[in-house]
Parts: structure tokens; sequence; C-alpha cells
């Protein structure tokens, strides 16, 4: 599982960057995201919305879009307020109150859609939203670290260095997490980052002895076109006002999977997930 210390840190991209480096070695690959806040969507084949991050995933994952990667959709219609989408299909229009009462029903279906991606795949990649260190939002959690738990996920914390606070943002999530969502983290990724990275090699020691969680990456700025679904991205991208054909996005997926094998510890991703000799 992937979270952040943020919205916009990039789980997206990572996640689709994995979910094309364990295709490409080999492995049946599928992602998920139980819920999704986007006014960005897309319709599958047969007429379901699902978010523009896991469309995109499933062509990193090469299979077919399906509903079942993404089970519930919020699409905002107002200040406060979101269609709610179960399923690719539209359900009811809520305000975020209401939502929060409402979701308390849908924590059994997201784990037995789980379950049963789970039995037809040799890997599942999940997306977290938003932090998991929101904790006004972790009772009846199925997002994050409630997900993490439920389907026994190591995670990976990614943080956005391009912004500023990177230190803080990680030492900030991990330390308003319990003990046992803290052992659930099994490493860190900095995402973003420009510069002289051995001026930067001294902190990432530093953030280590802190948490006590191994630094595993530290992935460099990219300009990718492959089309954002979040209001805090790029959207000078030509991808995010033109739409692309599949070969440009498929060679683009490649790139960032190349990226990331580059620049993060993937023996030891696999190591976590129990995979020998990979």
């Amino acid at each position: 599982m992937i979270q952040g210390t943020a919205s916009s840190v990039g789980k997206s991209m990572i996640c689709t960057g994995l979910l094309r480096i364990f295709q490409q070695d080999g492995y049946k690959v599928y992602p998920f995201k139980s819920q999704n806040m986007s006014n960005k969507y897309t319709l599958t084949e047969d007429g379901f919305k699902i978010s523009t991050a896991q469309n995109l995933q499933a062509i990193a994952a090469r299979v077919n879009p399906n509903p079942r990667m993404n089970p519930i959709l919020l699409i905002p219609n107002s200040e406060s307020g979101s269609r709610v989408v179960i399923n690719g299909m539209d359900k009811i229009d809520l305000e975020a109150a209401e939502y929060f009462k409402y979701k308390k029903d849908l924590r059994k279906m997201v784990y037995e859609i789980f379950k049963e991606i789970e039995s037809e795949n040799d890997l599942i990649v999940i997306e977290g939203a938003g932090s998991p260190a929101e904790i006004n939002l972790n009772e009846d959690d199925f997002v994050n670290m409630g997900l993490a738990q439920m389907t026994n996920s190591p995670v990976l914390l990614v943080a956005d260095i391009d912004r500023g606070g990177v230190f803080a943002s990680i030492y900030g999530t991990v330390m308003l997490l319990d003990e046992s969502q803290r052992k659930r983290i099994k490493g860190i990724l900095i995402n973003k980052f420009r510069g002289d990275i051995t001026l930067l090699q001294p902190g990432l020691k530093m953030i280590e002895e802190l948490v006590n969680i191994p630094v595993i990456g530290v992935v460099p700025y990219t300009h990718l076109e492959l089309e954002d679904e979040d209001s805090l991205t790029e959207y000078d991208k030509l991808c995010n006002v033109v739409k692309q054909n599949t070969e440009d996005i498929d060679s683009e997926i490649d790139r960032l999977a190349q990226i990331l094998r580059d620049n993060i510890d993937l023996n030891y991703i696999y190591e976590i997930l129990g995979i020998k000799n990979a």
C-alpha cells in the first residue's frame, strides 16, 4: 500500500510506476483504491465511472479498467458535498457530514471486493487517500491505515520534497499514528527531488533515526505527460487538456517505471512482499 504525508505528494504516480514494474517482472497485478475524491473520471467500456488515476493504473498493469479498482468515487458538486458513485454507478448526493455516517455501511463491501481481486492476482498495489495522519477521519477508516490493517498490507510512505518541509511532514505523519500503525510503514519514499542529493543525505540519515523507518528511495522531479486528477498538480501538462493516444501513455508509463527502477530499492520492496530472488 502506498500512503502519503499529504494529498498531491505523488501517490498515484508511484502506484502507476510500481504496477508497470511488477507487470514487467512477470506478475499478475491489479490497482485498488477503496475511495477516491476527484472531479475527473473515466468511463469504462461498460459505462462505469472510475477515477482517472485508477484508469491510468489499469493501463500500467495491462488490465482492463474496472469499477472494482475504485469501488467508491466521490465527485465534488459543491463546497461541502459530493455525488457518491458506488461500483461505477451514481448512487446519491451527500454533504460531507452525511457521507461520514453513510460510509460506515460501505466498509464490508470494500473488503469483499478486495478479497475477490486478491484471489485473482499475484500482487495488488493499493493507493491511500490524503494522509493517514488525518486523525479526525480515522474512525471507521477503510481508506488509509484502516484498509492496510484490514488487508494486512505493508505500507510505503511517500513525501513531497518539492513543496518544502519534507522532514517535518514525515516525522509528523509517523508520530500521529499509533504504534501498530507505525510498524506497518516499512519504507519511506521522497518524491519530486531537485538538486544535489549529497546535500540531502545527512537529512535522510537523521529522519531514519528519528522514525526508525528506512528511506528506500529519492525520486527526482520529472515532467511526465500522464494525466493528473488532482487540482494541486501540474496543469501545464498538454495531456491534461488534450486526449492522448494509448501508445504515448504506455511509453510514458514505461519511462516512469524506469525512473523508479533507477531510484528506489526494488529488492527491498520485493523482500517486504515476501518474494524471493526478484
